[in-house]
């Protein structure tokens, strides 16, 4: 039976991808849990992924991260799992990115060992002793010589009272420490439980593009500065943070840039300088939020994006 087309985002029909092989490796078993994850979200097509649904990664990228011939990025995993698991399903997004990145490191881990070697089950049972009874014996009989039975002598009646006295002694000592302990922990006061410490909230509010907004018109090999407003709407000061770009596109841009220090409540500008290349075509380019390790922070939020069009 022919797998049934899929129409992608232009209406177009394309034959459906194939479902990796979770023993074809580690790579692959990653992927079909992908896989699992796009049919429990309704399975829609890479395209509306791409698109509608937000993820900040290609069409391509995302079909590629399913087909598990190579482990895809980190960014474009998350992307992958964010539209789904965060954005159709409803889940926690610091639970789902904590469990995804968790499956990401296995299977990176797993598909950059060696290959192991063959043991011994894998070809073939080893060989195990002659069955003795088969084989006849050689050996004259055997002569069974009678064991002597010795019986042990009862103790003498002062030594089996001593031993008692010395149970006795030992019982009573070991009373004593059990006593003296529970005194002890009775009479230890106990701590006080710590207060725990107030609620902290992270979170953000797009104000707006200050330069440059989606759309704009620029020309071949000019280079220009994106400005985006942003706002802390949480408790929590925005310090030693960054904007890390997470795709790649005709205009060239930092890989990541730093986010000046915002208390809660107030504004920052976010700068980043770019360059269009010379040649026409749509400039598309996705950021998010990064602390100093790389790690994502908001990572419900839809990353914010620089969309021109070069000309």
């Amino acid at each position: 039976m022919r797998e049934p087309a899929q129409v992608d985002g232009r209406g177009q029909r394309g034959r459906r991808p194939s479902r990796p092989d979770p023993q074809a490796g580690p790579v692959a078993a990653f992927a079909d849990r992908l896989w699992r994850l796009k049919v429990e979200a309704g399975d829609p097509p890479f395209a509306e992924m791409s698109s509608r649904l937000g993820a900040a990664a290609s069409k391509s990228s995302l079909a590629a991260a399913a087909q598990g011939r190579r482990l895809p990025s980190w960014e474009t995993t998350w992307e992958f799992v964010r539209v789904l698991a965060v954005g159709r399903l409803g889940r926690d997004p610091e639970e789902t990115e904590r469990e995804w990145r968790e499956h990401w490191r296995r299977a990176k881990v797993l598909s950059e060992l060696p290959d192991a070697e063959p043991s011994v089950a894998d070809v073939g049972e080893a060989a195990g002793p002659p069955d003795i009874r088969s084989a006849p014996s050689t050996e004259p009989d055997a002569v069974i010589v009678p064991r002597r039975v010795v019986q042990a002598r009862p103790l003498p009646r002062r030594r089996r009272l001593n031993a008692v006295v010395l149970s006795a002694v030992v019982a009573f000592a070991m009373l004593g420490v059990i006593i003296a302990g529970t005194a002890f922990f009775k009479e230890t006061p106990a701590k006080a439980p710590k207060p725990s410490p107030s609620l902290q909230v992270d979170d953000s509010i797009f104000e707006g593009d200050i330069t440059y907004p989606d759309g704009t018109l620029v020309e071949k090999g000019e280079s220009f500065e994106k400005v985006w407003r942003l706002r802390n709407t949480g408790t929590v000061e925005w310090k030693d943070r960054f904007l890390m770009r997470v795709n790649e596109d005709i205009c060239h841009a930092p890989e990541r840039v730093e986010i000046p220090r915002t208390p809660p409540g107030q504004t920052v500008d976010i700068r980043v300088p770019v360059r269009a290349l010379k040649r026409s075509g749509t400039c598309r380019l996705y950021w998010k939020m990064v602390d100093p390790q790389g790690r994502t922070l908001l990572p419900a939020k839809r990353p914010i994006f620089l969309d021109v069009r070069v000309e």
